[in-house]
This record gives structure tokens, sequence and C-alpha cells, in this order.
């Protein structure tokens, strides 16, 4: 299976948690629909990302990333590559890269959507429509700042930081009632 075919999959397979969600679902497939090239940077309208939310062994807290280009706390993860087989591959593979934490389990059902404007490695104003993952930490996990990020720190889900959007504490939210 393709890492385009793997996200049509998933998106088709996912049930949304509420309208909004499935709205968006609908939308992203649509874009798929139209763009082979979806899941790749260089598809410049907008591309595929995919991120992770790492919970540690306890499901409590959350492991974000201080991003640099962004300025904001956020969940790990980012651009899909071409090595990339799937799309769930493609959220664990940057949340490995991004924690330095071995070991990581990711559970493959899609936890939310996200869209938001970005100019990313591009340099032009893009959208990110990112397919968002639970990941697992095993006991006793060690993380390591990658040079993608400025900071990486454990929060408890119930006190992510003051400058997190919107889009992360409804991941939050998902994450703590799967919990």
């Amino acid at each position: 299976m393709s890492l385009h075919a793997s996200a049509v999959k998933t998106l088709r397979d996912w049930r949304a948690p509420d309208p909004g969600q499935d709205t968006l679902r609908h939308a992203v497939l649509a874009f798929l629909a139209a763009r082979p090239d979806g899941c790749l940077r260089e598809c410049v309208p907008g591309h595929v990302t995919g991120s992770a939310l790492v919970l540690d062994h306890t499901g409590t807290k959350a492991l974000l990333t201080l991003h640099p280009r962004v300025g904001r706390w956020l969940q790990l993860g980012g651009h899909c590559e071409p090595t990339d087989d799937t799309i769930v591959a493609a959220a664990l593979r940057e949340a490995r890269e991004e924690s330095g934490i071995d070991g990581l389990r990711i559970d493959p059902m899609l936890a939310a959507l996200h869209v938001h404007p970005v100019t990313c490695s591009l340099g032009v104003p893009t959208r990110h429509l990112d397919m968002q993952f639970i990941v697992h930490a095993p006991e006793g996990a060690e993380i390591a700042c990658s040079d993608e990020s400025l900071d990486l720190r454990w929060w408890p889900l119930d006190a992510l930081p003051d400058n997190c959007d919107f889009g992360l504490r409804q991941l939050a939210a998902t994450a703590a009632i799967s919990a």
C-alpha cells in the first residue's frame, strides 16, 4: 500500500467523534482524491502531515515540543517522507526522531484531524492537513531533544501550556478519554 492510499484508507475507516471532525475528514479525502502528491511536502497547495501525541506510560502526561518556527508547544510530528510506507509509519517515525525514545507504540486508529496554515520548509504559505495519532512511551522512557525543537518536556494532560492551540487541546482531550 502506498503512503497516499494508506492516508485515504485511514480517513475512510475513521469514525470521527463529532460533525466538525467528520466534515474535515471529508475535505481531506476530497483533497487527496484530487492530489496524488497530497502526502508529499512538494505539494504547494497543502499536504498531509503525520503527528503524534506521545503519552507517558501512565497516560497522564504528554510530550510536547517547543517548535522553533511556530514558537508554541506542539505535539511531535511533521512531513511525510517518500520512504514512509503508511501515514501511521510517518507519524511514528516523526515521534521517534523528535523524542529520541525507543520502544514507542502507536495506536493505528486516527485520533483527530487538524488543518492549519503555515509557512513550512517550502518557504511559501501552505496548509498542513495534519493526521494525528496517539503514541505510548514505555515506562522509564528518556527523552532527547532534537535539533527540530527548542525544548522538549512532559506536560500533564490537564495542565497544558497556555500558548498551545485548539488543535492540541482537542487532541489531548481525545487522549485523556482513551487513556
